[in-house]
């Protein structure tokens, strides 16, 4: 399985529905609240150009919001 990294702040409601579909899949993650944390909120702006969250890394793969199509084609679940 690869590595699963979500940014993303606790009021985001794409965020969630990202972590929700994690948990139904049985993804492991690892989540950072770039709202709390600012050196996260500053690594996330640097790889990914913008403010936005959620953003996901699958592998060496970033997707910016919750594309559930690409996100699931990355981690080879069928929808």
């Amino acid at each position: 399985m690869k590595n699963v990294t979500i940014y993303s702040t606790p009021t985001c409601h794409f965020c969630h529905l990202a972590k929700d579909f994690f948990k139904a899949n049985n993804v492991a993650y690892t989540e950072y609240d770039v709202a709390a944390d600012m050196e996260k909120r500053k690594e996330v702006v640097e790889k990914s150009g913008q403010m936005g969250v959620p953003v996901i890394i699958i592998g060496e793969d970033l997707v910016v919001g919750f594309n559930k199509p690409k996100v699931a084609e990355l981690l080879g679940i069928s929808i």
